[in-house]
């Protein structure tokens, strides 16, 4: 998949339904707060646009083998292509990040991970769009879902762990079949309020918010200093060495 693959899903009529049953389940997560510093990473141009008048400063990294496309559209471009292993930004300087169409198809994700880690504020958020292991998504290529790795909850959740993030909230969306029938478009609202309450777990793309964590020692409980039970001993004055005379003149003599 590159960007022109993904752009064109997203101009039919399934990839807009997609993209608006999507949209429903970010509003319910957090959001950025006023002033904060927001990126997308991966493809996540469809709801980038949602985020923009909220924040002071929003970027749009894409992965080098996808390529690249102009955001925003009508404005100065804020795009970059990025090897996402080595971010061009400093430590600690983003607050709020969403990742679509990047964790499923990276080749090095432990290293993404870890590096985004770095470039997050503390107690920084992400949000996490990426396709369900279980969900009938995954298993057709015909979108841009049914490509690279799924995953289930546990799998990510083991990813994220491991680069010091913290899930805090997940939440499930679209249910209806990756089909371009008139009829299930058109039903995707009631389909997918009968999914949420039958069948959560078989949804097409799983969303996951996770926060930064920090490690820290602690003052109150400082370090235990071991110190050893004997004590060094003091080394004795070495004896002076004496010779006798007879012994002096024995070599002389000799």
């Amino acid at each position: 998949m590159d960007v022109v693959d993904l752009g064109s899903f997203y101009t039919t009529r399934l990839g807009q339904t997609a993209r608006r049953l999507i949209s429903l389940r970010l509003a319910q997560h957090s959001q950025p707060f006023s002033g904060a510093t927001m990126m997308g990473l991966g493809y996540a141009l469809p709801y980038l646009d949602r985020y923009h008048k909220k924040t002071a400063d929003i970027y749009n990294f894409m992965p080098a083998r996808l390529g690249a496309t102009h955001w925003p559209y009508a404005a100065q471009s804020r795009t970059a292509m990025v090897d996402t292993s080595a971010l061009p930004l400093e430590d600690s300087c983003i607050d709020f990040a969403l990742l679509a169409h990047s964790v499923e198809l990276s080749h090095r994700l432990p290293d993404m991970l870890t590096e985004i880690w770095r470039v997050m504020s503390g107690q920084g958020k992400i949000i996490l769009v990426l396709p369900n292991r279980a969900g009938l998504w995954a298993r057709m290529d015909k979108t841009p879902f049914g490509h690279g790795r799924p995953f289930s909850k546990g799998q990510i959740t083991k990813y994220l762990r491991d680069a010091n993030f913290v899930p805090t909230a997940w939440s499930n969306a679209v249910f209806i079949p990756p089909s371009q029938k008139r009829f299930i478009l058109q039903s995707a609202t009631a389909i997918e309020r009968a999914g949420l309450w039958i069948s959560p777990g078989f949804s097409g793309v799983l969303i996951v918010e996770a926060t930064k964590q920090i490690y820290s020692v602690s003052a109150t409980n400082p370090a235990k200093i071991r110190l050893p039970k004997l004590k060094p001993q003091i080394a004795g004055v070495p004896a002076r060495v004496t010779h006798r005379k007879s012994d002096i003149t024995a070599a002389e003599k000799f």
